[in-house]
């Protein structure tokens, strides 16, 4: 079982472009601060990209629509959900292990596959602008 079956239902994936590295370390510095003194962090899912290219790699219009359609149906197997989509299966097992890969689809133990979040949030960070 991953541990992503054990998300509430207002579960939220931040899928953060560009962001500087200091702002991730400061974000779990703060956790294991809470975890020493005790008490429970507040849950943050985060996956991280350098550049919009990278995340664009990853996260194709094709594979948008998957997360969409499979968190609108339900759990599903990949069959069944290359089925829904109209798409050839060897294309879509792809998709569903690169996302499962980013942590924005989960496998439940029976086999299907399912989005286990409520929101996924894209945020991308601007380079700074040079003078003129």
């Amino acid at each position: 079982m991953s541990d992503l079956q054990n998300l509430g239902p207002g579960a939220v994936l931040n899928v953060r472009v560009g962001e500087d590295w200091r702002k991730s370390a400061a974000r779990a510095q703060t956790a294991m601060r809470a975890l020493g003194e005790g008490t429970t962090p507040e849950p943050h899912f985060s996956v991280g990209f350098a550049d919009i290219g990278q995340m664009l790699a990853v996260f194709t219009p094709k594979r948008w629509e998957l997360v969409a359609a499979l968190r609108a149906a339900g759990p599903l197997t990949v069959a069944a959900l290359a089925r829904h989509l109209g798409r050839d299966y060897k294309n879509v097992h792809t998709d569903v292990a690169q996302l499962i890969e980013w942590m924005t689809v989960d496998r439940l133990d029976d086999g299907r596959v399912h989005v286990p979040w409520a929101e996924i949030v894209v945020d991308m960070k601007l380079p700074q602008q040079l003078a003129a």
